[in-house]
């Protein structure tokens, strides 16, 4: 079944630490509960989406890689 996010953020073309910045922001506007899908082409944006929900407590829900395209669902949890 596919993740049906509430909001939809593009941070294609941005390096770190933009990806996680636009996260955050995005992440605040939400309601507890509500999913973020995030893209970005940032290779090093695995590692840190890992560590950012690590260290938030939000929820990452699924991670997929479709060519140099990295998708993030991220649960807020608080």
């Amino acid at each position: 079944m596919a993740i049906q996010p509430d909001e939809v953020l593009d941070c294609s073309g941005l390096s770190c630490p933009m990806p996680i910045l636009k996260t955050k922001k995005a992440i605040d506007k939400l309601e507890v509960g509500q999913v973020l899908k995030m893209i970005a082409t940032d290779p090093g944006s695995k590692p840190d989406m890992e560590a950012w929900t690590k260290k938030t407590g939000h929820e990452l829900l699924e991670y997929q890689q479709e060519g140099e395209k990295h998708i993030f669902y991220i649960k807020k949890t608080g």
